[in-house]
């Protein structure tokens, strides 16, 4: 069942933890497309990358809040995914942020067919929608009783993924 709130409005009010799950090779058309045209170009990260988003994971994290993520994906890396971790992670750790890799490149995916979402509290969910070529469509917010299937689903991911520091010391680019 849909509800009402917003993305924003669920970042807003959150008291404990957001926990997002990805499962895409790219989100190239869904944000920091200048940014991934320099990483493309071979051009250094620019000062100042992220700043936003570091912002607002600060001052959520200075609150006691958790802000963590498990990323689907198998090697090899995509240009897409070398940017995202290369960049967008280790830039983001900065504020807080936490972040899982569930490599599937030699295992089967525990969580295959389960699409991109936030869960905000264990209690409230809101489902990624993207077009084929990773461009961001929205979001659909459950209620709270829907919100249970993805508390498995992040119980599963997080129970096969590993900590992106340590994947990325032997795999990252």
């Amino acid at each position: 069942m849909a509800s009402s709130r917003t993305l924003g409005d669920l970042f807003e009010a959150f008291e404990r933890e957001a926990f997002r799950l990805e499962t895409l090779n790219d989100y190239s058309r869904s944000g920091n497309v200048d940014a991934y045209r320099e990483f493309q170009a071979g051009r250094p990260r620019p000062e100042g990358y992220n700043a936003d988003w570091v912002a607002e994971l600060s001052a959520h994290t200075r609150q006691g809040k958790r802000i963590y993520r498990v990323h689907v994906l198998a090697r090899p890396l995509t240009e897409y995914l070398r940017f995202e971790l290369g960049w967008g992670y280790r830039t983001n750790t900065t504020g807080g942020e936490e972040f899982f890799i569930l490599d599937t490149t030699d295992m089967p995916n525990p969580i295959e067919g389960v699409s991109d979402f936030w869960l905000f509290d264990s209690a409230h969910a809101a489902v990624m929608n993207y077009d084929d070529a990773g461009a961001f469509r929205g979001a659909h917010i459950l209620t709270d009783v829907d919100s249970e299937m993805y508390v498995r689903y992040r119980e599963i991911a997080l129970a096969h993924a590993e900590p992106f520091e340590d994947w990325w010391a032997k795999y990252g680019e």
